[in-house]
């Protein structure tokens, strides 16, 4: 084995997740983005393997003729009902991929539960489709995998597979005594994340010093939550590779607690900075994103009244809808803290909070449809006669006169904006806190903010938008996809209360935006360890082992004293948040994989 750090031992890597070609949540983003370092160590001799689906493909898979090398097998599979679709993922890189079309196969789902039982003891006679699409899938992952290695004579060969859903490759391989270097990586226990989603804070002491990941049957757990069989085939698979591994040292100790197993290596997420603007790009983006944001802000608000533009910063979060685990909880009773105050001061400082946190929806709630109608209708007359406009400010500037509306606006163009405007003017007091109607009543984000007083009244200087759909960039609305809202903002705020990773705040530091994570999330505990962060750029909330009310008191003075910093001093936070997304950039972090691959060939393969 080298002593080389980072220098691979391996001849040739597969990839396995579920999220190759199907973009199911965050580990999608993971593969993606490390793509082009993983070819940069192993060049053509890695492939990923996927699940095919066909509604899912377009775009981003194309489809080439099978090597003669792969021939044999995959007639072989086809045989056997696994339909093989080789080709390329279209994204960086353009890795050589394998989607496997496994639904003929799922005939064969009792055969391969069976083996589970029998010989890892996972109780999955009663599991739900959910469970059985990926164990079926895994399972005919690692059938390609023991024939492809096979053909490999002389090779070293090394398989990944990411979280449960891949797990049963790594069984099969086993089962099978395949002589293959095996690794799992868990990127948030199935147990673990399952307690946090209804509150359970696994961290949070007790009298004696115990916290509940001390003291919970969490085998029995599973059967209470109604996992059981997914943290099983989670379980087994970290016992069984032969390098087990986690993305973070907070997701290491659930692991250790709730699986039985401590990882032999951590693999930190990373990005690729290379795909993100420089800082001056940064600079240029941020100012053009902001106008389209604050262009938003003007048709949303106006209707109702004035918002100050020139003393407003724009604030978000963006996550699943998991209100306590991604901190929105904390989140808008802070931003509640902080509006109190600033109309206790009498503040001249706007904030608005967006919070892109998909929900079920119906449509656009109709007044701002009408709204959007009758402010365009506005900003058209003033499109039309913008050459006569600028003619008339270039005749007053010229002569060194006043510029006043009376010198811009013939009368008959100021009598007929005039009508326009009157007409867009709402009765109601305040513009809607969500731009949606939803598909549930009772909402609970809606609920929150309504409770905490965040209301969008005029006197508020905290606003609120809660914008419950995907950022597409052609949404009727923002018109930004995700990352161009991110560009356009001042700060991301991700208090998050169960997160393995975070990618959120280490995006947003790519695009040079100041954020607030947590060191409940691994990213932030990365960020300690690094640098033992807590200020400026990306500030690192401490929630271990805290009340929320602690939580909440700390989260609104960051909230507060990052607010009211000059624009000099936001620009020096916008500067260090870029600095510490390169600390997690893959060409920092491919080698903890590179590593963790040596790892599995070394046990697998011997010092041979």
């Amino acid at each position: 084995m080298s002593e080389k750090k980072g220098e691979r031992n391996a001849d040739f890597l597969f990839e396995v997740s579920w999220e190759v070609c199907n973009k199911v949540g965050g580990i999608n983003t993971v593969i993606k983005s490390k793509i082009p370092q993983t070819i940069k160590h192993y060049g053509d001799q890695y492939c990923l393997i996927g699940p095919y689906f066909h509604d899912k493909v377009k775009g981003e898979f194309e489809e080439t003729v099978v090597p003669d090398d792969f021939r044999p097998v995959c007639d072989e599979l086809e045989n056997m009902g696994i339909v093989v679709h080789y080709g390329t993922w279209l994204t960086e890189g353009k890795p050589q991929t394998i989607l496997l079309d496994f639904k003929p196969f799922l005939s064969r789902k009792d055969e391969i539960k069976t083996v589970l039982w029998d010989m890892f003891k996972i109780d999955s006679l009663k599991s739900p489709y959910e469970f059985d699409e990926p164990a079926v899938w895994a399972w005919t992952a690692g059938m390609i995998i023991e024939r492809l290695s096979a053909r490999m004579e002389g090779k070293k060969t090394v398989a990944m597979f990411h979280e449960w859903l891949a797990g049963a490759g790594i069984l099969y391989l086993k089962s099978r005594r395949c002589k293959v270097g095996t690794m799992f990586v868990t990127h948030a226990t199935v147990v673990g994340r399952s307690l946090s989603n209804i509150g359970t804070d696994l961290y949070c002491k007790d009298d004696e010093g115990k916290c509940l990941l001390d003291k919970m049957d969490f085998d029995k757990e599973s059967y209470s939550q109604n996992v059981y069989s997914k943290h099983q085939m989670e379980k087994a698979s970290a016992h069984n590779a032969d390098v087990f591994s986690t993305v973070s040292e907070i997701t290491g100790i659930e692991a250790t607690h709730i699986l039985g197993k401590s990882p032999d290596s951590l693999v930190p997420n990373g990005l690729d900075m290379d795909q993100f603007p420089t800082t001056e790009e940064n600079s240029l983006k941020h100012a053009k994103f902001r106008d389209k944001i604050f262009h938003f802000l003007l048709q949303y608000f106006s209707p109702y009244y004035e918002i100050d533009l020139d003393n407003t910063l724009i604030c978000f979060i963006a996550s699943r809808y998991e209100v306590k685990d991604k901190g929105i909880d904390v989140f808008i009773k802070a931003l509640s803290r902080l509006n109190r105050t600033l109309k206790e001061e009498n503040s001249n400082k706007n904030i608005v909070a967006f919070f892109w946190v998909p929900a079920g929806v119906r449509g656009i709630k109709h007044e701002i449809v009408e709204n959007r109608t009758l402010f365009k209708d506005v900003e058209d007359s003033l499109k039309d006669n913008k050459e006569r406009i600028m003619l008339r400010i270039l005749k007053k500037v010229v002569a060194e006169k006043e510029i006043n509306k009376n010198s811009l606006f013939e009368k008959s163009m100021d009598d007929e904006i005039r009508k326009k405007v009157l007409r867009l003017k709402q009765d109601t007091s305040a513009p809607p806190i969500c731009t949606h109607d939803l598909d549930y009543n009772n909402d609970q984000i809606i609920r929150l903010l309504n409770e905490s007083g965040l209301a969008n009244s005029k006197d508020d200087r905290v606003k609120v938008i809660f914008y419950p759909i995907y950022l597409s960039g052609a949404d009727g609305l923002l018109d930004l996809n995700y990352y161009e809202a991110i560009q356009g903002s001042h700060m991301g705020v991700f208090p998050s209360f169960y997160e393995p990773w975070g990618y959120t705040p280490l995006e947003a530091g790519a695009f040079g935006v100041p954020s607030i994570t947590s060191d409940m999330a691994g990213f932030g505990k990365y960020l300690m360890k690094q640098e033992n962060k807590d200020t400026k750029g990306i500030f690192v909330l401490k929630r271990m082992d805290k009340s929320d009310d602690t939580v909440i008191d700390d989260l609104y003075n960051v909230l507060f004293y990052y607010m009211m910093l000059p624009k000099s001093k936001r620009i020096e936070n916008k500067l260090e948040a870029r600095r510490l997304a390169t600390l997690a950039g893959w060409d920092v972090l491919i080698t903890n994989y590179i590593d963790a691959h040596n790892k599995a060939v070394e046990k697998a393969f011997g010092n041979n």
